[in-house]
């Protein structure tokens, strides 16, 4: 979900000319893109930590979605419903509001964790937040 959310506005970029202003750009483009798929990573690394689960589960695609259900205290089945069209959207919504409410902090926070998980992971991660599962 991370990589899809980074490399779709990547391909838009693309240009079949010799377009300098394109091609500096895209190099910008992609530096930021990486800094901010860097900062979602270490946070939510942290973030896993935290909770007593494997750091390393978050590069794994499927398992970390199912880290994330057991920090949320949720069914492991739910990650079945992630992969349901439309339905995922208010699953993740639901499992990112328990994670933040696991670590104390509120709803607007755990939206915040779904909309913008470059900002609020590493907030959880490297701030004082305590796992309270």
């Amino acid at each position: 979900m991370l990589l899809i959310r980074f490399a779709v506005p990547v391909l838009l970029l693309q240009s079949g000319d010799n377009n300098p202003f394109a091609t500096i750009a895209g190099v910008f483009f992609l530096t930021v893109m990486f800094a901010l798929a860097i900062t979602t990573i270490v946070g939510m690394w942290k973030t896993f930590d935290k909770a007593g689960q494997p750091g390393w589960g978050v590069f794994i695609p499927i398992y970390n979605v199912y880290l994330l259900t057991q920090i949320a205290k949720k069914p492991g089945w739910w990650v079945l419903l992630m992969l349901v069209p439309l339905i995922n959207i208010i699953v993740q919504a639901v499992v990112s509001i328990g994670v933040a409410e696991k670590f104390g902090k509120g709803a607007g926070f755990g939206m915040g964790l779904l909309l913008l998980p470059f900002i609020f992971y590493p907030v959880l991660g490297l701030g004082d937040a305590t796992y309270a599962g």
